[in-house]
């Protein structure tokens, strides 16, 4: 807001003037004074008091003017609420009206724009970034949930066909939804590739992780009856049989050779 110039008799009435004028109170005042001005000798020579001042904007107020004049454009009656937390350097605005679903848009985009739009502005003159969330009708969070139920399904899938998965292309706010979602699964990794605005997500599996081969080893038996630990060398599997019928593999070959031989005639027989 360019800075208004105001004049009374005394400083302080300009001042009051001021304010009266600007619709504002004295906190929200910067003004700098351009003639102090003098009562004269006997009212005569005596000049006014000068000063230049102005509303001072804070970043709601900027926020707020900025989202008013485009609602006037788009002929909306939108009521905008914001505001700032100064520890999180955040804002957030918050917007009510009839068929918000205008600005919400295709998954968010018109929303997201606006938001985008209104960094901008707050963030002009700021000394360091400030954060703009822009919600209306509870979008955000309806749109969390479905992202973090999108990243579970899509998971299972990776898990199930071994195969990495790219989401469609996503701003950085959905982006960190879907690696917080995953970011705890033992099984699957989360990447973003591309660049804006088509950087997308991935859903791949880990490679350390052999989960079809753990599903195997824990329901089932392996070749040789030992479960649990993959399969026996065919030498342990010998021991096995040797310690089984108490006699070395060799014995047992022999004597299955000589049982197979004709057997001799005795006298009795004859």
């Amino acid at each position: 807001m360019d800075m208004l110039t105001f004049s009374a008799k005394t400083v302080d009435e300009a001042v009051t003037k001021a304010l009266i004028d600007l619709g504002t109170t004295s906190d929200k005042l910067e003004y700098e004074v351009i003639e102090k001005g003098s009562a004269g000798f006997l009212g005569i020579g005596a000049k006014p008091a000068i000063i230049r001042a102005r509303k001072k904007e804070s970043i709601q107020d900027n926020a707020v003017d900025f989202l008013a004049q485009i609602f006037d454009a788009m002929n909306m009656e939108v009521t905008i609420a914001a505001a700032f937390n100064e520890e999180e350097k955040e804002l957030s605005i918050t917007l009510e009206g009839d068929d918000m679903g205008i600005l919400i848009g295709k998954r968010g985009q018109t929303l997201d724009s606006l938001q985008y739009l209104v960094s901008l502005i707050v963030n002009k003159n700021s000394d360091g970034y400030l954060r703009v969330k822009l919600d209306t009708e509870n979008y955000r969070e309806k749109r969390k949930k479905t992202l973090e139920t999108l990243a579970k399904n899509i998971a299972y899938k990776v898990k199930r066909t071994k195969r990495p998965v790219s989401l469609e292309p996503m701003n950085p706010y959905e982006r960190r939804i879907i690696h917080a979602a995953l970011q705890n699964d033992k099984y699957v990794l989360t990447r973003s590739e591309g660049e804006e605005p088509f950087r997308h997500v991935v859903i791949a599996l880990k490679k350390e992780v052999p989960v079809k081969r753990e599903r195997y080893d824990k329901g089932r038996t392996s070749r040789y009856g030992k479960s649990g630990g993959g399969y026996r060398s065919e030498r342990e599997h010998r021991y096995d049989r040797t310690e089984r019928y108490g006699r070395s593999e060799n014995t047992a070959v022999k004597a299955a050779e000589v049982s197979s031989e004709e057997p001799e005639i005795t006298s009795e027989e004859e």
